[in-house]
Formats: C-alpha cells, structure tokens, sequence
C-alpha cells in the first residue's frame, strides 16, 4: 500500500485518469457501432456522415492516448473501404 503522500496522489490521479480514458473509448466504440450500423443497414448516406463523426474521434484518442496510432488508422481504413463497398 502506498505510504508516500506522492504516491497516494499518484493513485487518486490515476483513478481519475482511467475514468476519462474509458469514457474515451466508449464513446468511440459506440461511434464506431453507428457507423457499422449504417453499413449493416445499406445505407450509404448515413454510414457516410457517421464515419465524419468518427474520424476527428478516433484522431482525439491516438492524440489523447487511449488508442495506437495504427489501430485508429485500420479501423478508419475498413470503415472507409466497407462504405465503399456499398456503391
């Protein structure tokens, strides 16, 4: 268990980081879940303007920390080529 005041400051800071970063994530699975939603659905329109909604997303959490920079650029590319697809 800690002692130090530093590293109980240490774990209060990191209880409060892990919230914010979790409710990063969610919030881009669940913008991710729209998009493929959309592409489930046909609907090339919608799939389209949710994939807008998403890209400045998931650039946030590579930015942010929360997601690899290469994990953002797969999941932006197969939405991408998935819409596409659509034609």
């Amino acid at each position: 268990m800690a002692n130090t005041p530093q590293a109980k400051k240490r774990i209060r800071r990191n209880a409060r980081r892990t919230e914010i970063n979790g409710a990063r994530i969610s919030r881009i699975r669940t913008l991710v879940k729209k998009v493929e939603g959309a592409i489930a659905a046909g609907d090339k329109a919608a799939a389209a303007t949710a994939l807008q909604v998403v890209q400045p997303e998931l650039a946030r959490g590579v930015a942010r920390g929360v997601l690899h920079k290469n994990t953002a650029s797969r999941k932006f590319s197969r939405l991408t080529k998935a819409i596409s697809a659509l034609a």
